[in-house]
C-alpha cells in the first residue's frame, strides 16, 4: 500500500517536474536553440557549394579536393542538392525571423 502510494507520488513528481522543465525550455532557450540550428544549416549548405558545386554547375575548388573529401560526405549530398535546388517562394521569406 505504501510502496504503491509512494510509485504514484514519484509519477507525478516526475510528470510536473518534467512539464516545468519544458515550459522553462520554451521561455528560456527554444528561440535560441532554432537560431543555432538554422545557422548549422546555412553553414552547411555554404560548405557543401564550396566544395562539391560542381556537382550543380557551379565548381569553385578544383575537382581533386572535391574527390579527397566525398567519402566523408556522401550520405548527405543527395539531401543537399535536394534542398539547394528546391524551388522557393515569398512565403518561405516569412518563416524566418525578421530581426
Amino acid at each position: 500500500m505504501k510502496k504503491n502510494l509512494f510509485n504514484k507520488l514519484t509519477h507525478k513528481f516526475n510528470t510536473w517536474s518534467k512539464v516545468l522543465r519544458e515550459i522553462l525550455y520554451g521561455m528560456t532557450i527554444h528561440e535560441i536553440d532554432l537560431e543555432i540550428k538554422r545557422e548549422k544549416a546555412h553553414l552547411e549548405n555554404l560548405f557543401m557549394l564550396i566544395v562539391f558545386g560542381d556537382l550543380i554547375g557551379l565548381p569553385i575548388l578544383p575537382p581533386y579536393y572535391s574527390m579527397r573529401l566525398l567519402p566523408y560526405i556522401i550520405k548527405s549530398v543527395e539531401k543537399w542538392k535536394r534542398g539547394l535546388l528546391r524551388e522557393k517562394d515569398v512565403t518561405d521569406l516569412f518563416s524566418e525571423d525578421i530581426g
